[in-house]
């Protein structure tokens, strides 16, 4: 499988799995719609894998230059900051490794670039920074600047972390795969399971502080309440879902889902879960279009309660 088709595969599996508050393939926001992530997997997947030969500030503003181009939004823009580094490392060097050298090697023309692919873009909820601020020429290497905003922003502080968030999220994805019975269910889990430990940043932003923790907070109770078999409890997941939606999805974990399609690509670059094919992911959404419930009757697997 070429780099390009694991990014594409990546995306395309985070978005299809029904992820309680996301968009998915029976799901959709005023503004933005399954077929949108559909389109923008397709169009990220080229510029990406050219990262190595590009530089990582060039491949994430092709990137998000060419999304914008193919849907008209900035839907997947987390996504590219998160799998351009994971991308950039070499095919014989492990990625734990591997993202220390690229993350170290930033520069200044990174920063300027993906500044301006944020500017692009227009994400909601930015504001402005004291120091460093995107519609300002920056003066510091990429990872410097996501220093910066690493308190606010999930994404930017995997730039200082070397990623240990992703990392420990693919090997529980690689666990959850092992006990669950379809791809669809390990994702639905494990996104649960994030939520129950890192407070989502997008609804930090949007929402404050106390309601990210609040939807830890559910995300917690709805493991620990799943039956003894490790199934987390269908209804429990419809409510949770539902107060996610409310208030004009304001309280949308967009956040946890980039985070998931990286750690899908990390699973997938290093083959620690199977890969379906891009096929059998859009029949599956297919399938969900029509029939919304359909694979859900029994609930959805869970395996480990551990924090």
């Amino acid at each position: 499988m070429t780099l390009a088709e694991q990014i594409e595969l990546a995306c395309l599996m985070e978005a299809t799995a029904r992820k309680p508050g996301n968009v998915h393939p029976a799901a959709s926001f005023h503004d933005l719609c399954y077929d949108d992530f559909i389109r923008a997997a397709c169009a990220i997947a080229e510029p990406l894998s050219a990262v190595r030969d590009a530089g990582l500030g060039r491949a994430i503003f092709d990137a998000v230059r060419a999304t914008r181009e193919a849907t008209g939004t900035n839907v997947n823009l987390g996504i590219a900051f998160l799998l351009a580094p994971l991308v950039a490392v070499p095919d014989n060097v492990s990625l734990e490794c591997g993202i220390r050298k690229v993350l170290a090697h930033t520069t200044i023309e990174d920063a300027e670039q993906v500044y301006a692919a944020i500017r692009l873009a227009q994400p909601g909820g930015m504001g402005e920074a004291s120091a460093q601020d995107i519609n300002d020429r920056p003066t510091v290497n990429l990872r410097d600047a996501m220093a910066l905003a690493a308190d606010r922003d999930r994404i930017a502080e995997q730039y200082v972390s070397d990623f240990e968030l992703v990392f420990e999220a693919r090997l529980k994805l690689r666990e959850l795969s092992k006990a669950s019975s379809h791809w669809e269910a390990a994702i639905v889990s494990l996104h649960v399971w994030m939520m129950s430990r890192w407070p989502d940043t997008l609804i930090a932003r949007k929402c404050g502080r106390d309601i990210a923790e609040q939807a830890s907070v559910r995300a917690m109770s709805l493991i620990d309440s799943a039956a003894s078999d490790g199934k987390l409890d269908r209804r429990q997941i419809a409510e949770f879902d539902g107060w996610l939606r409310a208030d004009g999805h304001r309280r949308n974990p967009g956040t946890t889902a980039d985070l998931i399609a990286a750690a899908l690509f990390a699973a997938l670059r290093d083959g620690l879960i199977a890969a379906p094919s891009r096929d059998e992911i859009l029949e599956l959404a297919a399938t969900i279009r029509d029939d919304p419930h359909f694979g859900q009757g029994d609930g959805i697997d869970r395996n480990s309660t551990s924090r």
